[in-house]
């Protein structure tokens, strides 16, 4: 029951009416009896500023971030994580007293989900399709990982090495290149990792985001997009071909984990959230 000692979280973004993070985290509070609710507020981006100062005035204990928001909160933090340092981009935000914690979970969120998948990182040969937030925080994600290697690869190669600066300056070690979308048509790793980290799928109508040709049962591809209820092209085209896939869903399922582990210090009740995404 709703009480005046409920803590709220909240979800800002526009629009937010298809989002499925509210029922995902209220199953793990009612699962795990946590006097938590979690709403959805859409918010007109000029009163982004206004909105984060009012959820920390109001008491919230944090919020996540949707698009189209997610670069405008960024310098509205107190502090910020190293992915969300990297990406630019922050999806959850934690809030002690008057203190904002930025942090962009997407990229854990993923590591999570391709090991759920049976997708092991370590020692990979990884192809980045985009070089955005998104792309920035899995880059994070995927280094700390122990990849082996990461091609980066955006319709602007100058976008893509600036990623590539950042992770530098951030300290990763692995060996990284860029290089523009026609590298797709050339050879590389027999045993890749390919990851959709561009906005391709988000319509039915879009375009495949890489030839399906590159895609057979050698392939693990991973797409950061989701589409509630519906399988996007590329992961449809990956299975048919006999590729290991891991969906933009299982991402947005363990981006939500720890996100919420931050607003409640304690594991969630994954089980409860993985079956409110099903339903």
């Amino acid at each position: 029951m709703i009480s005046g000692k409920t803590r709220l979280v909240a979800l800002i973004g526009r629009p937010v009416g298809h989002s499925l993070s509210p029922a995902m985290h209220n199953a793990s509070f009612a699962a795990e009896g946590l006097d938590f609710v979690y709403v959805a507020l859409d918010v007109e981006p000029e009163d982004v500023p206004e909105a984060v100062r009012g959820a920390a005035a109001l008491g919230l204990r944090g919020f996540n971030v949707t698009m189209p928001h997610k670069r405008t909160v960024f310098p509205l933090m107190d502090e910020l994580d190293e992915s969300a340092r990297v990406s630019g981009a922050v999806n959850t935000v934690v809030i002690e007293g008057q203190r904002l914690s930025g942090h962009n979970t997407d990229g854990f969120g993923l590591v999570e989900a391709c090991k759920e998948a049976g997708a092991g990182l370590a020692g990979r040969w990884v192809l980045l399709l985009g070089a955005g937030g998104a792309a920035a925080s899995i880059a994070v994600a995927f280094c700390d990982e122990g990849i082996e290697e990461l091609c980066i690869v955006n319709r602007s190669v100058e976008h893509g090495e600036r990623l590539s600066r950042k992770l530098r300056d951030a300290g990763k070690k692995t060996r990284i290149e860029v290089h523009p979308p026609e590298f797709m048509n050339e050879a590389f790793s027999d045993d890749p990792v390919i990851v959709n980290a561009t906005p391709l799928g988000m319509r039915e109508d879009d375009p495949l985001p890489l030839p399906p040709e590159r895609l057979d049962e050698n392939t693990t591809m991973v797409d950061a997009v989701y589409r509630p209820g519906v399988e996007t092209a590329v992961i449809r085209e990956a299975r048919q071909r006999g590729a290991r896939v891991v969906t933009g869903e299982r991402m947005l399922l363990y981006q939500g984990v720890l996100a919420q582990k931050l607003w409640t210090g304690r594991q969630p009740n994954v089980r409860a959230m993985a079956s409110a995404l099903t339903r």
